[in-house]
């Protein structure tokens, strides 16, 4: 009996199978949340020099970051993480939070991220059973994680993550995963039009930018995925959430109202709530106002 066979037999197991490797990616997110934004401050300080047929003679060349190399090892004393030490979640807890070597906190960020992407993969395998829907949502799941952490860290949305999304929501289009191709051919211009739109109207009143480049990108993904419908859905969920965090932001933790919050995070919460929840958000609304 072939594993396919197995997981269409038990649902839990698939859904079990989900939820594990949803924690170990979530391992692998926290460290491209770390490591992206470096090799793309590298990448772009390689391209200025270049161009101005500049040379940095300040340090001696480090070898290059990447995502792979060097391993992961503890920012304080430079001990290398072995295998027992880098199990998501548990790890954490059994060292109780702190470096085996220099005893040096780590960040309770780490067990977080690996736990809840854990249970989303698990939410998407459960919502969508062993089907083709549950193999492309699980990347897309594990993308936005990714995206939110580096847009709270950086306010950077990376093309290298947004772009093939988008691609792959298009291609999917073509057969009729979450929507059809005319749908989602629509949907990624409008939702990278409409932002933009929305983007220079701000600039034009204000003389400031409301928002980025990336957030245009990130709800033409949507749009590719979901179709031109989702798009009002997806820019009001998000426009609530990020305004109850902002808000609570500016209570709890004193923010200076003039200090940027990043949208990307909650475009990207609210585009997976539409991806799970969507059509019985759309289902409630329409027997709310009598439509139904």
């Amino acid at each position: 009996m072939d594993f396919i066979t197995v997981f269409q037999q038990s649902p839990l197991l698939f859904a079990v199978t989900c939820t594990l490797l949803g924690l170990f990616i979530g391992s692998f997110l926290n460290v491209v949340a770390y490591r992206l934004p470096k090799m793309m401050e590298s990448d772009w300080r390689q391209q200025c020099q270049e161009f101005l047929e500049l040379q940095d003679t300040t340090k001696p060349a480090d070898p290059p970051l990447t995502l792979s190399r060097p391993g992961s090892n503890c920012p304080r004393c430079g001990h290398t993480i072995r295998p027992w030490e880098n199990i998501p979640v548990i790890s954490w807890l059994l060292l109780r939070g702190r470096c085996s070597a220099c005893k040096e906190p780590i960040s309770l960020r780490y067990p977080l991220v690996e736990l809840t992407t854990g249970l989303l993969s698990l939410a998407v395998a459960l919502h969508f059973g062993f089907t083709w829907q549950t193999a492309a949502a699980l990347p897309l799941t594990w993308a936005l994680i990714a995206l939110t952490l580096i847009d709270f860290d950086e306010q950077l949305l990376p093309d290298s993550i947004v772009l093939p999304m988008l691609w792959l929501g298009l291609l999917l289009s073509l057969f009729d995963i979450f929507t059809d191709s005319h749908s989602a051919i629509i949907g990624a211009a409008c939702g990278y039009l409409s932002l933009w739109l929305v983007f220079q109207l701000f600039k034009l009143l204000t003389g400031k930018e409301g928002m980025g480049y990336g957030d245009f990108k990130l709800f033409a993904l949507f749009g590719a995925w979901f179709g031109w419908q989702s798009l009002v859905q997806v820019i009001l969920l998000s426009s609530v959430v990020g305004a109850v965090v902002g808000i609570l932001l500016i209570i709890i933790r004193g923010r200076d109202r003039n200090i940027p919050i990043p949208f990307g995070p909650y475009l990207a919460a609210a585009g997976w709530i539409s991806l799970i929840w969507g059509e019985q958000i759309n289902s409630a609304y329409l027997q709310w106002a009598g439509l139904a």
